[in-house]
C-alpha cells in the first residue's frame, strides 16, 4: 500500500531553518569579526613586545589571564573543548546531551580568547558548535523534540560553516557527508535553508569578496594532470601523518601531568614568542594562504613554515583550547601544494604560472583525505576561493588523496575524535525509557536490496514504521520489497540508538 504524503513537516522546517540560520549567521559573524580584529591588535603588540619590556610583561600577563579564565570555562563545561564538531555528531547520534546555552556563551567567549591571540586554531568548528547550540536552543523554544529537534541541531551546524566561510553549499554538504551521515529531504532542505539565510547575513556583514580571493594565471591544462596523481600522493602520506599525530597529542599531553583543562596554557605562553618572531605567520592561516605566492619561492623558507604550521597547530589543538583544524587543515594543504610547485619548476617539470591552481587544489585535497570528506572539501574550496573552473582537477587531487589515507587504514578525523568522548552514562539511563526515530537509506550494492522484510533479521528491538520510496510512503508489510533508494524508517530504544544504527548499517552492507 502507497500513501502520497503531504510535507507540511519538510515546510515547516525550511521556515524554521531560515530562522535559526539567521540566528546562526548573526552570532558567527560576531564571532569571526571579532576573532579577526583582536587578531591584528595582538599582531601589532608582539611586534612592539620586541623591543619594549614592558609591552612584553603586559602581554605575558595578559595571555596567562586568558589562559586561567579559559581553563575555569573548560573545567565548568567539558564539551566546549577542541572544535566542537566531535561533541555535536555525538549528539546527532543520541551519544550524549549538552546545555544548548552553557555551550553557547562559553564557546563564543572561550574561541574569541583562545584564537584572537593567534594560535593555530580555527574559528569553522567552534563556528559549527555555536550554530548548533542556537539550533538546540530554537528547538527547546519551539517544543521540538525527536528528530525535528536534531534537524534542527544539524542546520544550525551547517550555518555555522556557512557564515564562518562564506560556503552555503558546503555548509549544507558537511552536515549531509560529514556530521549527520543522512541524506534526507528533511536533512538537507532545512539545512541548505539555515546555510543560505547564514551566509546572507554574513555577506552584509563581510561583503561579497571570496574568504579566499586568490588569483590564478591561467587552468591546469590536461597534460599536466598526472602531477595531481603525485601531489595527491604525498597529500594522503602527510595527511595520515596527521592523523595520526594529532589523535596523539592528548596522550602526550597527559604526560606532562597537567591537569586537563589547564593544558592550555602551554599554546598560550609559547604564542608570546612565535607571535614576536614570526607575526605575519599567526592565526588560523587565511592570510597566508593568499599571500602564499607573494612571498617568493624558497623552498628552505616553504619547509619551515610548514613545519611551523604542523608542529604549533598540533600543540594548540591538542590542549583542548576551543578552536578548529579546518582552516589549519586547509593551511597545510596549501603550503604542500606550494612547496611541490617550487621543486616541481626546480626540476624543470612545471612551467611558472600554475603555484596558484595547485595551492588551490591542495587545499581540498588536504582536507578531503584528512576528513574523508571529498564531496565537502572540493565544494569548499570552489565557495572559499569564488572559481568554478577548478572542479575537475579539485575532484582528481581529492580522490587520489583519500585513497591514499584509506589504503593507509585512516578514518575520518572527526569521528576518530568523536570516539575519544566520554559517553554521557546518565543521559544514556534517563532516556532508555524513550523510543527514537532511526532511518537509515539504503544505498545501491546492499545486501537487502530486492529481499523482503519478512526475510530480513533486523534486530529485535527495532520497529519498522514507514519506508519512502521517492515522495511516497509505504506502509510496510512482511511481503515489502527492499529497493535501493529507499529509506527505512525505525523506532528504537533511545539510549541504544546508536546501537541499533551501528547493527543496521553492518546488516544491510555485509558481504555475502
Amino acid at each position: 500500500m502507497k500513501v502520497v504524503v503531504a510535507d507540511h513537516d519538510r515546510l515547516k522546517l525550511t521556515l524554521e531553518g531560515i530562522v535559526v540560520g539567521t540566528l546562526t549567521g548573526a552570532v558567527v559573524s560576531t564571532f569571526r569579526w571579532s576573532i579577526g580584529h583582536l587578531l591584528m591588535i595582538f599582531q601589532g603588540a608582539y611586534v612592539a613586545a620586541r623591543n619594549n619590556i614592558i609591552i612584553f610583561l603586559a602581554l605575558l600577563f595578559l595571555l596567562l589571564v586568558i589562559g586561567f579564565l579559559v581553563a575555569m570555562f573548560l573545567k565548568k563545561e567539558p564539551n566546549i573543548s577542541g572544535s566542537g564538531i566531535p561533541q555535536v555528531e555525538a549528539q546527532l547520534a543520541g551519544e550524549m546531551e549538552m546545555d544548548w546555552w552553557s555551550i553557547l556563551w562559553r564557546k563564543f567567549v572561550g574561541g574569541v580568547l583562545s584564537i584572537a591571540p593567534g594560535l593555530f586554531l580555527g574559528r569553522e568548528g567552534p563556528s559549527i558548535q555555536l550554530g548548533s547550540a542556537i539550533g538546540q536552543g530554537f528547538s527547546e523554544v519551539t517544543k521540538e523534540t525527536g528528530v525535528f529537534r536534531r534537524v534542527l541541531i544539524a542546520s544550525g551546524a551547517a550555518g555555522g560553516l556557512a557564515a564562518a566561510f562564506n560556503a552555503p553549499i558546503a555548509g549544507a554538504m558537511f552536515v549531509l557527508e560529514e556530521i549527520y551521515h543522512n541524506f534526507s529531504p528533511l536533512v538537507w532542505v532545512t539545512s541548505l535553508a539555515s546555510a543560505v539565510s547564514a551566509n546572507f547575513v554574513a555577506l552584509y556583514v563581510f561583503g561579497l569578496t571570496p574568504v579566499l580571493n586568490i588569483t590564478h594565471k591561467q587552468s591546469l591544462p590536461i597534460s599536466l594532470y598526472w602531477h595531481l596523481i603525485l601531489l595527491g600522493i604525498v597529500l594522503g602520506l602527510m595527511g595520515r601523518l596527521y592523523q595520526i599525530v594529532l589523535l596523539a597529542m592528548p596522550s602526550w599531553y597527559d604526560k606532562t601531568r597537567i591537569p586537563r583543562y589547564l593544558q592550555g596554557l602551554v599554546p598560550i605562553i609559547l604564542i608570546l614568542p612565535i607571535g614576536m618572531l614570526f607575526p605575519k605567520f599567526i592565526g588560523g592561516g587565511n592570510s597566508i594562504i593568499t599571500s602564499l605566492n607573494g612571498w617568493g619561492s624558497s623552498m628552505w623558507f616553504l619547509l619551515g613554515l610548514l613545519a611551523l604550521r604542523f608542529i604549533y597547530s598540533m600543540i594548540s589543538y591538542g590542549s583542548g583550547l576551543p578552536g578548529g583544524i579546518f582552516l589549519p587543515i586547509l593551511n597545510l594543504g596549501a603550503i604542500i601544494g606550494a612547496i611541490y610547485a617550487v621543486f616541481m619548476h626546480s626540476m624543470g617539470l612545471l612551467p611558472s604560472g600554475f603555484e596558484s591552481d595547485l595551492i588551490i587544489f591542495s587545499m581540498a585535497g588536504y582536507f578531503a583525505c584528512i576528513g574523508k570528506a571529498p564531496f565537502t572539501a572540493i565544494i569548499l574550496v570552489t565557495e572559499m576561493v569564488g572559481s568554478l573552473g577548478h572542479l575537475m582537477p579539485l575532484a582528481v587531487l581529492s580522490l587520489v588523496a583519500y585513497i591514499v589515507v584509506d589504503m593507509l587504514n585512516g578514518a575520518p578525523i572527526y569521528e576518530s575524535l568523536k570516539e575519544s568522548l566520554n559517553v554521557d552514562t546518565n543521559y544514556l539511563n534517563r532516556v532508555s525509557k524513550f523510543n527514537d526515530r532511526l532511518e537509515i537509506p539504503i544505498f545501491e550494492g546492499s545486501t537487502i536490496d530486492g529481499k523482503y522484510i519478512r526475510d530480513i533479521p533486523f534486530p529485535k528491538d527495532v520497529l519498522i514504521i514507514a519506508i519512502y520510496r521517492g515522495e511516497t510512503q509505504i506502509l510496510p508489510k512482511g511481503d515489502t520489497v527492499i529497493k535501493a533508494g529507499d529509506r527505512i524508517v525505525m523506532m528504537v530504544n533511545a539510549a541504544k540508538r546508536k546501537q541499533m544504527r551501528d547493527k543496521i548499517n553492518h546488516l544491510i552492507n555485509e558481504i555475502d
